[in-house]
């Protein structure tokens, strides 16, 4: 019997523009910028204003996809070194958050370290949220950075390649259009 929180159920939502979003927050990591670039946040006040309801279930859905698409390369990672991703890879990047009480207030860290669990165990994490009502406002920002984290998480395992999770997603995209 599939879980209803099957990722064959779940929609994949609008990754490209999720990708972008994670990719130029993680370059502004690597650039040493801690801080937000006003021209940066005035553009991106601007996209989100111009978003409807649609677009943004569908950025957010794309998140969510990505969060999944990491934590599925990461648990065949560990695989193959007889690991559980989720013994592995989710205490670290938990630790991760909590040094980050401006972006993860203690009350989000549990919703971000279930996504991050659901997709380890190859559940879908927008439709494992789902089960728990609506996303909130106070989850957006944990949601966006618990994707960058992810990806640079990545970056670091293979490596200091700053460009590697993005490729994985960018080419995974490109192999879906060609199909």
């Amino acid at each position: 019997m599939s879980s209803p929180c099957d990722p064959a159920y779940a929609r994949a939502g609008d990754v490209s523009t999720a990708v972008m979003v994670m990719d130029s927050r993680l370059k502004a990591v690597y650039d040493g910028r801690s801080g937000v670039d006003p021209e940066q946040q005035r553009l991106a006040d601007e996209f989100a204003a111009s978003m409807g309801p649609a677009e943004a279930d569908a950025l957010l859905d794309g998140v969510c996809t990505l969060i999944y698409m990491y934590m599925e390369w990461l648990r065949k990672l560990c695989e193959e070194h007889d690991k559980d991703v989720v013994e592995y890879v989710v205490p670290t990047l938990i630790s991760t958050m909590r040094m980050m009480p401006n972006t993860f207030r203690r009350e989000i860290v549990p919703t971000m370290a279930g996504l991050l669990v659901a997709a380890g165990i190859g559940l879908s994490p927008n439709l494992w949220r789902a089960q728990y009502g609506d996303w909130t406002r106070a989850e957006m920002n944990p949601l966006e950075a618990t994707a960058v984290i992810l990806a640079e998480h990545i970056n670091r395992i293979v490596g200091e390649d700053q460009e590697f999770a993005t490729r994985l997603i960018t080419n995974a995209l490109a192999v879906a259009d060609d199909n």
